[in-house]
Order: structure tokens, then C-alpha cells, then sequence
């Protein structure tokens, strides 16, 4: 879905009574829901497919399949778009695994609406994990960085 039709689709529903909104395109699906006044917006790219039946697992397998607890601050994309970790390609990236950022220093670039949008750390620190991919598509409040 292009991007200009989904935040025309977006600020209909925040100007409006709609709390709920559910498109269904052959490239994928957006619903949007309004709450508190703030606006959430969820993009799948993979078309609908029939629910398989769910399977039960032991309670020690749902104990294995848990993930880690991760420690620090997160550092959450503010939009859905594309990732960068550099401002060009071929470029050094912004952060790495063990480097030292301050509070409002530049971590990445996401690219929104064809504008590149410079994502700052919220806080000072050490980076401990990068969790987005370059070049993929990122989520609203999708884990970016691990701070420590």
C-alpha cells in the first residue's frame, strides 16, 4: 500500500467518530485503531491465509521457546518505514554493537513517505544490540536498539 494513502487513511481516522479501520489490498493488509487519542497503525505484507490448527506444547517447551529477558533501555521506531543503520550506501554505519552513544545522537535513519527521518538515541549509553535489519521494513514501536 503506498504510503501517502495510508497516512490519508490515518488522519481520516484520527479527524473522525471511526475508532476501527480494516483494509484488505492483494499487497497486504492495515488495520488502524484509535485509542486515547492516539492513532496505531499494524502493516502485514503476506496475504491472509487460513489459521492452521494450534498445537499444544509441553510446559517445558513453552518454557524453552521463551525469549531472553533483554536488559536496558530500547530504543523503538516512532514510525513505520525502512531501516538504515548509515546515511548512504557503502556508508559507515551511525552505531555499532559496543559503541558509546549520548543522549539525541544520531543511531539510524528511517525512511518514511521518501523522507529521511534522522532516529536519535533517547538515551546515553552503550549500544548492546542492534535489532533491526538494513534495508528492512520496520514497525510502529518495533524494537530498534538495545541500550546499556
Amino acid at each position: 500500500m503506498d504510503l501517502r494513502k495510508l497516512k490519508t487513511l490515518i488522519d481520516l481516522v484520527s479527524e473522525s467518530n471511526v475508532s476501527e479501520l480494516e483494509i484488505t489490498e492483494a499487497e497486504g493488509k492495515v488495520r488502524i485503531v484509535k485509542g486515547g487519542g492516539a492513532v496505531v497503525q499494524q502493516m502485514m505484507a503476506a496475504p491472509v491465509l487460513p489459521a492452521a490448527a494450534p498445537v499444544a506444547a509441553a510446559p517445558a517447551a513453552a518454557a524453552e521457546a521463551a525469549p531472553a529477558v533483554v536488559q536496558g533501555h530500547t530504543v523503538k521506531s516512532p514510525m513505520v518505514g525502512t531501516f538504515y543503520r548509515s546515511s548512504a550506501p557503502g556508508a559507515k554505519a551511525f552505531v555499532e554493537i559496543g559503541s558509546q552513544v549520548k543522549e539525541g545522537e544520531t543511531v539510524c535513519i528511517i525512511e518514511a513517505m521518501k523522507i529521511l527521518n534522522e532516529i536519535e538515541a533517547d538515551k546515553s549509553g552503550t549500544i548492546k544490540q542492534i535489532l533491526g535489519e538494513n534495508g528492512q521494513a520496520v514497525e510502529f514501536g518495533q524494537p530498534l536498539f538495545i541500550i546499556e
